[in-house]
């Protein structure tokens, strides 16, 4: 599998709890900040959960 990677573009500041958490799995703590992660399964899953805050800027084959 390839990688992904994402940006946190909105504040998680008034969501729930577990989305929080989620985003400090992610390693996604500060506005505008981008990890790179692999594309499997588990990560698309976390990433689908807080969609309306993040923002997939590429993806690498």
């Amino acid at each position: 599998m390839g990688t992904i990677r994402v940006k946190l573009v909105k504040s998680p500041i008034g969501y729930a709890k577990d989305q929080k958490a989620t985003l400090r799995a992610l390693k996604l703590t500060k506005l505008n900040r981008e990890r790179e992660l692999p594309d499997n399964p588990a990560i698309r899953g976390m990433i689908r959960k807080v969609q309306h805050l993040v923002k997939i800027v590429e993806v690498k084959e």
